[in-house]
C-alpha cells in the first residue's frame, strides 16, 4: 500500500529515441562543439531539440565520442579559471566590491576542489 501522494512507482525502461541513430547523433555532437558548445551544452540542446534525454544510451558519453573525433572543447576547469581572472580584474579596479571578494573565494575553492578531483581521477 503506497502512502498518501505518492503512488506505486512505475519503472522507466531505458529506451533509445527512435527518431535519431547513432551515427547521426556522433554528427549532430560534432557539429554542436564546432560551434563551441561544452558537452553540458550539447546535453542540454539535444534534450531540448531531439527529445534525448542519455546519450549514453547508444553507449558512448559526449566527451568520449568529441574525443574520438578529435574535437577539442573547452573543460570545466577552464570556464573557472577564467571565472578567477575576470573577478581579479574587477576586484583590482574596485577594491571596497565585498560581493566580488566573497565570489572570488568560492570560485578558488572550486578550483581547488576540481584539482583534487581531476588528480584523484588520473591516479
Amino acid at each position: 500500500m503506497a502512502a498518501k501522494k505518492t503512488g506505486a512507482k512505475v519503472k522507466k525502461e531505458k529506451a533509445v529515441p527512435e527518431r535519431v541513430e547513432a551515427e547521426n547523433i556522433e554528427e549532430i555532437i560534432v557539429e554542436l562543439a564546432k560551434q563551441g558548445n561544452t558537452p553540458a551544452k550539447i546535453g542540454q540542446i539535444l534534450k531540448e531539440k531531439y527529445g534525448m534525454h542519455k546519450v549514453k544510451t547508444f553507449g558512448k558519453k559526449i566527451t568520449k565520442i568529441l574525443k574520438e573525433k578529435g574535437v577539442s572543447f573547452k573543460k570545466d576547469i577552464d570556464f573557472v579559471k577564467e571565472k578567477i581572472k575576470k573577478i581579479e580584474a574587477h576586484k583590482s579596479k574596485n577594491k571596497q566590491d565585498k560581493r566580488a571578494k566573497i565570489e572570488l573565494t568560492r570560485m578558488i575553492h572550486l578550483k581547488k576542489k576540481m584539482d583534487a578531483y581531476l588528480l584523484k581521477k588520473q591516479n
